[in-house]
């Protein structure tokens, strides 16, 4: 499995000003390509790393917040051929679908729409994931657990304040992908902290962790000396992620 990080940024500021990019991230299965939070330029970013949109076979939006959805709808026009090719397959919150987010005249053209909820099992081709519970944000919302073909576990953590349960949701993880918006932890702002981060890592030991999604407050703290005073700290592998960066995981 070969992930690609089509962007880093996490926050609103960071990505209006595009100080990282939005593009959300490819998941490489089995020859299967599966896009996760379809942000603001996914398309140019795919361009870039001449990827053709019409590869894409599954579609996961884990909230409706336009940092993970904004291209939604021209990915969709995109691997369909403009509705000429009915395929993919779309997996997403009840919220996001119901405020809209996937214009109308889009949704016959998609194979299927598959909608998100708690503690459910998902499987499309290669890929086979489950959801977590509810996470705690101003948006309907959850993590992910993917099951690797080595039979290894994925976890990936969206936006979410940090809540104890979370440790009990992603325990068993053998990697995790993380959405770390801030440095400090900030009243009334549902995202993790560093601090929160090494609360979970701590307690659920992945072999490898990613940190990505970044706001202003970790882009100045510098991403990659967090990841790795964090590794210092608990005596695991943490890296930071920037645009473009491909991991591969057995």
């Amino acid at each position: 499995m070969e992930i690609l990080f089509l962007g880093t940024a996490g926050a609103r500021y960071v990505v209006a000003k595009q100080f990282r990019a939005s593009g959300g991230l490819l998941f490489f299965v089995n020859g299967e390509i599966t896009l996760i939070d379809p942000g603001p330029g996914t398309l140019v970013y795919l361009s870039k790393n001449r990827i053709n949109p019409e590869r894409i076979k599954n579609i996961i939006v884990t909230h409706k917040h336009l940092d993970h959805s904004a291209d939604l709808n021209i990915i969709c026009d995109a691997l369909t051929e403009g509705g000429f090719k009915r395929r993919g397959k779309l997996f997403i919150t009840e919220e996001a679908l119901k405020e809209g987010i996937l214009l109308p005249y889009l949704r016959d053209n998609l194979e299927e729409i598959h909608l998100l909820k708690e503690h459910e099992n998902y499987c499309s081709g290669a890929l086979q994931f489950k959801t977590t519970c509810k996470l705690v944000h101003n948006a309907e919302n959850y993590g992910v657990q993917f099951l690797l073909p080595s039979g290894k576990r994925l976890g990936l953590i969206s936006d979410t304040a940090y809540f104890e349960e979370l440790k009990r949701e992603f325990e068993g993880c053998d990697y995790l992908i993380m959405n770390l918006v801030r440095f400090e932890a900030k009243e009334g702002v549902l995202h993790l902290s560093v601090e929160d981060a090494k609360r979970l890592l701590s307690y659920l030991k992945p072999e490898i962790t990613i940190i990505t999604h970044f706001g202003m407050t970790m882009l100045r703290s510098k991403p990659s000396l967090v990841a790795k005073t964090m590794s210092e700290e608990l005596g695991l592998k943490v890296i930071s992620a920037f645009d473009n960066m491909r991991v591969s995981l057995m």
